[in-house]
């Protein structure tokens, strides 16, 4: 009885049973269910670096030697009853190999972080070079243009001398010339200073 209340519904309101299935394109699809437990990359990333920059010291050298050699002579002169690994040592060396195979991807691991971190740096160390050498041509373009400039202003000197030659060919002219009373500089007139200087 209830898929034909089910049909009736549809037939009432329009819909058909394609058109319940389509997906919303306005709307977020729901998350995928994963077979795997998630992690976060990055939270996994500084504990191997963690771990792998633990395995590089030297506390970590004496600590294994320090079990190694607990686990050896407890093996050796322990009563037979308490000893868990005879004298091959089998479960010692299972133990280490297991070590040995979980600290080599865990430092790659880091390896790798730390060469994509190395990787970001350069290239910011590229393009901050990049923007010191064009500053640095930029600075030396303008500093040229100064230079250039300078080269074509009057300096007070060249004014000054150029002054002095001025004053020297009017005074030359003055004594070769016809004296008409005229003064060089009004300022120099023995009446005082003109009216008109200003």
């Amino acid at each position: 009885m209830a898929p034909e209340r089910e049909a009736r519904e549809r037939v009432a309101t329009g819909a058909s049973a394609t058109t319940r299935t389509r997906l919303r394109l306005d709307q977020p699809q729901p998350p995928r269910r994963r077979l795997l437990p998630e992690y976060d990359p990055e939270a996994f990333g500084r504990l191997s670096e963690r771990i792998a920059r633990f395995l590089g010291t030297g506390r970590f050298i004496v600590w294994m030697t320090f079990v190694i050699i607990l686990w050896v002579v407890w093996n050796v002169s322990a009563p037979r009853d308490l000893r868990f690994d005879n004298y091959p040592f089998i479960f010692l060396t299972l133990m280490l190999s297991l070590q040995a195979s979980y600290a080599a991807p865990l430092i790659l691991l880091a390896q790798n972080r730390q060469d994509d971190r190395d990787k970001v740096n350069l290239e910011q160390d590229r393009k901050q070079n990049e923007r010191s050498i064009a500053d640095t041509e930029y600075l030396t373009r303008e500093i040229a243009a100064l230079r250039v400039g300078l080269g074509e202003v009057a300096t007070r000197d060249w004014i000054r001398s150029e002054l002095t030659d001025l004053v020297k060919e009017l005074e030359e002219q003055r004594h070769d010339g016809p004296d008409d009373g005229r003064v060089v500089f009004p300022a120099e007139h023995p009446r005082g200073r003109d009216v008109d200087d200003r």
